[in-house]
């Protein structure tokens, strides 16, 4: 259905509030603030998305699409959705239905819709489904991919990627602030493990302090010179966990350190540039390891680098990649989540402008 509409206040008999663009109108049942603030209150932290994806396929289903449910585990599921006419979407919407701890409901003021999920990314899902309508009504070949688990270890794009449709096109949705990605950051997750042999503390000579192996080790990693890209900077590293040692009056003999660094291109120089520099002292595995990426960019779309990890490379099977979304993420996975309602409603017209794009 659709329909001319003139006000932001203007209701239907029916009780629905019709949202608009200067570029687009929806039938009664695509409200993308309401949406937004539904899809916020439907706790889905990662692992538990059955609910949200429930909610999901069915308000899908009542839009017309034939929605196949993509099992992953357990009750969790990918949803896979399209157009009755359309066998094979050229261009895929998808974005993560999951969210990180803890739960907050939604809010919202005169100018902004808060809780967790309102940027990353349930604010983008109601806004990909409001494009992938306008497009779908103006005779375009679209679908939507929404997957679960890209907060911890894209479960459900690695299990998506392994059934890909055929479409060309996968623009994925995070928060860029509405401008389109040239390339994002990858990856590299590091442990470094130190072994050594407990003793008594008044005989340190006894023993040897795996605690003091992990500290020569981490100052040789700081030391290190990291890779650099002329167009999106420097990797960047962070020791976020270290433990180690049993007591104050014990020589440690374990100790160890968990360290992300973000890549600027291939990790294979760097990989072994992290075990020459640790050496004999400790143990050294590579845990998780997501590629540096480049991007399709859109005329006329502001562009950015993402410092940020996406499901992104694991879902290439759907497509040359598009990166684009509303919110900050700067504000995503804090207490202060939020969207504001007037980049939820560009976000749809940079949706539909890049689909238009892509698909001329």
């Amino acid at each position: 259905m659709r329909l001319v509409c003139t006000s932001w206040t203007k209701r239907h008999p029916s009780g629905w509030r019709f949202y608009f663009t200067s570029i687009a109108c929806y039938s009664v049942f695509m409200n993308p603030v309401a949406l937004t603030r539904q899809l916020i209150d439907i706790e889905s932290v990662t692992g538990k998305e059955g609910p949200v994806a429930d909610f999901i396929a069915t308000y899908l289903e009542e839009l017309g699409y034939l929605v196949e449910r993509m099992h992953v585990e357990g009750q969790r599921f990918n949803i896979f959705a399209r157009p009755a006419n359309i066998d094979v979407p050229t261009l895929v919407f998808s974005t993560h239905t999951d969210t990180v701890p803890p739960f907050l409901p939604s809010r919202e003021d005169a100018e902004n819709i808060y809780g967790r999920g309102a940027c990353d990314a349930k604010g983008i899902i109601a806004a990909q489904i409001a494009a992938c309508e306008q497009l779908r009504n103006d005779g375009y070949s679209v679908g939507l991919l929404f997957v679960v688990g890209e907060e911890r270890d894209s479960l459900g794009a690695t299990v998506a990627n392994r059934n890909p449709r055929g479409s060309r096109f996968l623009v994925a949705g995070e928060p860029t602030d509405n401008r389109i990605a040239l390339a994002s950051k990858g990856a590299l997750r590091v442990e470094v493990t130190a072994h050594g042999i407990a003793a008594h503390s008044a005989y340190p000579e006894l023993g040897e302090s795996a605690i003091e192996k992990l500290l020569d080790s981490l100052q040789a990693l700081r030391a290190m010179k990291l890779p650099h890209n002329p167009d999106i900077g420097s990797s960047t590293v962070n020791i976020g966990i270290i433990e180690g040692g049993k007591a104050t009056n014990v020589i440690p003999a374990f100790a160890k350190a968990q360290l992300l660094y973000r890549l600027v291109g291939p990790s294979a120089e760097l990989r072994k540039d992290i075990v020459a520099a640790v050496g004999p002292l400790a143990d050294v595995e590579f845990v998780l390891d997501i590629p540096y990426m480049q991007f399709l960019t859109v005329p006329g779309i502001p562009s950015m680098t993402a410092s940020f990890t996406t499901d992104i490379p694991k879902l290439l099977a759907w497509g040359e990649p598009v990166l684009l979304g509303p919110g900050s993420i700067l504000v995503a996975h804090t207490e202060r989540e939020f969207i504001s309602k007037s980049e939820l409603m560009r976000a749809i017209e940079l949706y539909v402008q890049t689909g238009k794009y892509l698909l001329r």
